[in-house]
């Protein structure tokens, strides 16, 4: 399987693919690319037995697409908890290394680092880690874009992405905030939260906060 397919699988499994429809947009969104290019990419899934689409729905995985995208996950979170815990690297700078140390881990391997680090439930982003057998607490898929104004929600989890994690971190949006709602601009305008704490007001952009997650 191509890097490309794995990144789809692992990006419909984000976004709650296993339990629910995921738009094209959403996944456009999230991946930072052309809306042309997800149908395309979607039918080679759909092809090979891995994704289901149901047109003006969206696209779920099938039970072959939910293991193979548990399996990748679980290899990636694990990495990149281990290169934070235990390494001290930034939030935004583990996505890329985690990436290439993914394809090279044996199931031995991966075994014993989740044994060595304690057996997280959950990597530095938020995102939960299923276990050996498939096993994990469910994430929240409400985005912060889809929150109404004057909701009152915590941070819970972002999107695996480098850009995002770098905008995330220059804006100070942490995960365990709890913040309100404030307003959300048309236009694909801002969502601008204030941070319980200390009264702070962030306007997060429109495609991380769809990319942020609440509960």
């Amino acid at each position: 399987m191509t890097p490309m397919k794995e990144d789809y699988l692992k990006i419909i499994f984000e976004l709650g693919g296993t339990k629910k429809k995921v738009s094209n947009k959403q996944i456009a969104l999230s991946l930072d690319i052309a809306a042309g290019s997800v149908t395309e990419m979607v039918g080679k899934l759909v092809q090979e037995g891995l994704a289901k689409h149901t047109p003006y729905a969206g696209i779920s995985l099938t039970k072959k697409g939910i293991r193979y995208a548990e399996t990748l996950v679980r290899k990636h979170r694990i990495w990149e908890d281990f290169l934070v815990d235990k390494l001290h690297y930034g939030l935004p700078d583990v996505h890329s290394e985690a990436e290439v140390l993914e394809h090279v881990t044996s199931e031995r391997l991966v075994d014993s680092l989740e044994a060595f680090l304690g057996n997280p439930t959950h990597c530095p982003h938020g995102g939960a880690i299923p276990d050996k057998e498939g096993h994990y607490q469910e994430d929240s898929h409400t985005s912060l874009a889809d929150s109404q104004d004057g909701d009152e929600v915590a941070i819970e989890r972002f999107i695996d992405n480098h850009d995002l994690l770098m905008y995330l971190h220059d804006i100070d949006l942490q995960i365990g905030q709890d913040v309100t709602v404030m307003k959300h601009d048309p236009f694909e305008g801002p969502v601008t939260i204030e941070v319980k704490a200390t009264g702070q007001k962030i306007p997060v952009s429109y495609k991380a906060a769809h990319n942020v997650f609440v509960k």
